[in-house]
């Protein structure tokens, strides 16, 4: 009898370590698919269209050197998605002051790199067809917007594209990239005649951008010299700091500098 309850016992153990086993490695499958659908090509894409959305401000790097940056606001919101599933995004840049004014306005579109390409994310921006209908897009409300087939309709000529990889262990970004060397057509202004873009997406919500335009002979002759700019996410309220003199509309006398160190345009 003894032996007969000792022979139940250990068939019993047996039973509960096969289950325990079979648990283990269905949990480790579900565990992989998981980790493989968070890396696929289409959630990076998700990634970086999710990153870039918001309203960012170049507010403290102002505070900080204000000889080289201006506090400027970008603000990001998607707008359609193509039948791809491609993300277009809308984007606006502006003066703190005067956000109802952009200087400058794209549509970017998200999409995985080319599987041939080793990179995760495609940027390209475009300009707009009608950007003043487009003006403060993201602040109005969605009935009062261009429509998806609309912004379709809109998406006007290529102007450049940035090829985004994930970011190596140990970096404060998630996502970096850069437009080729040779950058691409450019003749906003100064007498530039292309132009490059670096930017990288960063864990704690930041966005940075370094544009810079160059003429024939490889001379820099719009974007700060300094660095990129840093986009960092909008207060709770954007109010904070509303009278500090950087959230005045820039005097006169820095126009000459601003066409120098950000480009102004009207695409």
């Amino acid at each position: 009898m003894g032996s007969g309850e000792e022979d139940t016992g250990g068939g019993g153990g047996a039973v509960r370590g096969a289950v325990l086993k079979a648990l283990v490695v269905v949990g480790g499958v579900l565990l992989l698919r998981r980790l493989r659908r968070s890396t696929t090509r289409w959630d990076h894409a998700r990634a970086v269209a999710d990153a870039l959305s918001g309203e960012k401000f170049s507010r403290e790097q102002a505070r900080k050197d204000p000889d080289n940056y201006f506090n400027l606001r970008m603000l990001t919101c998607p707008a359609t998605e193509m039948v791809d599933g491609s993300r277009v995004l809308y984007f606006e840049q502006a003066f703190w002051r005067t956000p109802e004014k952009p200087f400058r306005q794209r549509f970017y579109m998200v999409k995985p790199c080319p599987k041939e390409m080793k990179c995760d994310v495609e940027l390209s921006s475009y300009a707009i067809r009608d950007a003043e209908e487009y003006k403060n897009f993201c602040d109005r409300s969605k009935d009062q917007r261009p429509q998806p087939e609309e912004v379709i309709a809109d998406i006007a000529e290529h102007l450049t594209t940035i090829h985004l990889s994930r970011c190596g262990r140990g970096k404060r970004c998630l996502y970096e990239g850069s437009t080729p060397p040779e950058g691409f057509p450019n003749n906003w202004q100064s007498g530039a005649s292309y132009c490059t873009s670096d930017l990288s997406i960063h864990k704690n919500g930041e966005v940075h951008i370094w544009d810079k335009g160059f003429n024939d002979e490889g001379n820099q002759v719009w974007g700060t010299k300094a660095g990129p700019y840093e986009f960092k996410p909008a207060p709770k309220s954007k109010y904070d700091d509303m009278f500090s003199p950087l959230n005045f509309s820039a005097p006169l006398s820095l126009e000459k500098k601003l066409d120098k160190t950000y480009v102004i345009d009207d695409q």
